[in-house]
């Protein structure tokens, strides 16, 4: 079975720095064998991206790709913390916030963006429990976010 850095070079996926924190708090913790990841937005190499609410300017596969754009910072963020993803023993829980209008209500569709990626990367210890909730707003007005919870070996 491939390593996650080389189901990464299949996918086309080339994991960005690990985004600092942009108030007061830090990226990620390390607890025992739980490392918990700070809420990720969509920062692609040019800064943020994928400024939308869902239900008004923005649809369910852009925000699905937002999604993805975010779980990509989640490894990004894991690899600066355990050096290698392979140390990742199983994502425990993630929780994907949407940018949302109240009449929205494809929550969970938007997240599978996230939670799909996790998956591809890492296989079985990618599968996690989650939630999937609509907000009025977000940070920077991005469409989505999303932190996580993983167990390391």
């Amino acid at each position: 079975m491939a390593s996650p850095e080389q189901k990464l070079v299949e996918l086309g996926i080339n994991l960005p720095k690990a985004a600092a924190p942009a108030a007061n708090y830090i990226p990620y913790t390390i607890a025992g064998k739980i490392l918990t990841i700070s809420g990720q937005i969509p920062m692609g190499p040019n800064g943020i991206e994928f400024v939308a609410k869902l239900g008004a300017d923005c649809d369910l596969a852009t925000g699905q790709a937002a999604a993805r754009l975010c779980a990509i910072n989640i490894l990004a963020q894991a690899k600066a913390a355990l050096g290698e993803l392979g140390n990742i023993k199983q994502v425990m829980k993630i929780q994907g916030f949407v940018n949302s209008t109240a009449d929205f209500t494809d929550h969970p569709e938007v997240v599978n963006g996230a939670s799909d990626l996790l998956v591809e990367v890492l296989g079985s210890a990618g599968k996690h429990a989650r939630a999937a909730v609509g907000m009025s707003s977000l940070p920077r007005g991005v469409a989505v976010e999303v932190d996580a919870v993983i167990e390391i070996v």
